[in-house]
């Protein structure tokens, strides 16, 4: 039985706002482990290019590599662009999903963090940050999906019971 005020809301409202932003941030890790990995396996690449891609949303393109080396400064700069973001998608993907169990869940998590995908590497970098169309391809729509998955997934996982 909910005794604070903020639990009651929670309940009320049906998202367990509190599971989702932790699911998004669970998920942003999970995502960058991921993408980092899959770069420098499967596309021979240095982990680092992903993280300077995102500070160059705000220190420009000046920071993209070559060298694709680790800077403190400028991954710096990407988590905090990366995991405001990750924490917002947790959210649309806990209001999303906080009603259905953990397959169907999981199912929409793909669909979704692809959808995100779609729309961060087409639309917006067209529009904004034209050096992500270098990374469209398997690797990023795949470090997507696994990131919708996650966040799906930690949110059932996390969720208060009905």
């Amino acid at each position: 039985m909910a005794t604070h005020a903020y639990d009651r809301y929670l309940i009320h409202a049906g998202t367990d706002w509190r599971a989702a932003a932790w699911a998004g941030l669970i998920a942003g890790v999970v995502f960058l482990v991921v993408e980092m990995l899959m770069v420098a396996l499967f596309q021979g690449q240095s982990p680092w290019g992903p993280p300077r891609m995102m500070a160059a949303m705000a220190m420009g393109r000046d920071v993209l590599p070559p060298p694709a080396d680790f800077d403190f400064g400028i991954v710096m700069v990407a988590m905090l662009i990366h995991f405001p973001l990750a924490l917002v998608y947790g959210l649309v993907i806990g209001w999303i999903v906080h009603r259905l169990r953990t397959g169907l869940a999981s199912v929409a998590g793909i669909v979704i963090g692809f959808a995100i995908y779609l729309i961060n590497f087409y639309p917006i970098a067209a529009a904004a940050f034209p050096w992500f169309a270098e990374a469209r391809g398997w690797v990023s729509a795949v470090a997507h999906m696994i990131f919708g998955l996650a966040a799906a997934g930690a949110y059932v996982a996390l969720r208060r019971p009905e």
